[in-house]
């Protein structure tokens, strides 16, 4: 019999898997998989339960809750010597890795992805020591995910995000940044916000990044120069249709590895969650996980 390690947010979204965990463990159990749980009580819970999973040897890793709660336990299996697959079930508020990865939204299709061991291989982003899954990005607009308290998103969802969102948009300051992308010349200027994605789907645009792939060992860069609020809300238009590569205001690349500086204050963005400030050098870790998908 297989031994798994759920590890979940009992307050992501709604709070959905408290009513459906006796349900998920049934299925897995009756399949020949032992799971036992582990809800999180703070920051850093789902990263310490993750690594002493790995450690103490678990077949299989699933983590339900939101980006955050998977970031987290992201952090806690990269670079250990045993990697399970890992399991993903989206109840948070936003979900964009599920999304990209086309993960079942029905409970009981994703337990049977689990139960057939599909997997396959996706990259991971790294920056400073710290890892992410989907998205890194600096700028004041990234800042909104992390700054949404947690009763709020459970409260009213992306309604949360969109609320805290145009309070932003009002107050976009730019930023000066040094971005040396391995393959390609130096860019410098002022800048309203860079992100890195490892996937097409971010922050609910699944058409920000869409030439990004989870397994290609490439980092998808977009950074926006310098605008007016007007400009910048013609340029969100245009990204939610994917015409946003042809503004001048972006400037985007793919490339292995980067490094970001600014004589700047810039917090980073890991996942929807704070993971430091600049400056960063991002790489990616190619295929260094396999997901159920």
């Amino acid at each position: 019999m297989k031994k798994a390690r759920l590890i979940y947010n009992p307050t992501s979204g709604r709070e959905e898997i408290r009513r459906l965990l006796p349900d998920i463990l049934d299925r897995l159990d009756k399949a020949g998989i032992e799971t036992s749980c582990h809800a999180t009580t703070g920051e850093g819970d789902a990263t310490r339960a993750a690594a002493e999973a790995c450690e103490r040897g678990y077949d299989i890793i699933i983590a339900s809750g939101g980006d955050g709660t998977l970031n987290e336990v992201i952090n806690g299996m990269a670079g250990q010597s045993h990697l399970p697959p890992l399991g993903i079930f989206p109840l948070g508020t936003t979900n964009d890795f599920a999304r990209a990865m086309k993960i079942p939204k029905r409970w009981e299709d994703y337990c049977d992805l689990i139960i057939q061991n599909q997997t396959r291989p996706i990259d991971i982003g790294k920056v400073n020591g710290r890892h992410f899954i989907n998205i890194a990005g600096g700028g004041s607009l990234t800042e909104l995910t992390y700054e949404v308290p947690s009763r709020l998103k459970t409260m009213i969802g992306q309604l949360a995000y969109y609320v805290k969102g145009v309070e932003k948009m009002v107050n976009l300051s730019p930023m000066h940044l040094v971005i040396e992308a391995a393959g390609h010349d130096t860019i410098e200027g002022e800048f309203m916000m860079f992100l890195i994605a490892n996937s097409n789907s971010v922050g609910g645009f699944e058409k920000l990044a869409p030439g990004a792939e989870i397994d290609d060992g490439m980092l998808d860069v977009i950074a926006v120069r310098k605008c007016n609020l007007a400009e910048f809300i013609r340029l969100v238009t245009m990204a939610l249709r994917g015409d946003h590569f042809n503004d001048p205001h972006v400037v985007y690349l793919k490339t292995p590895r980067m490094e970001v500086i600014s004589p700047n204050h810039v917090l980073l963005n890991l996942d929807g969650e704070l993971g430091g400030e600049l400056p960063g050098v991002f790489e990616i870790l190619p295929q260094h996980l396999r997901i159920f998908a």
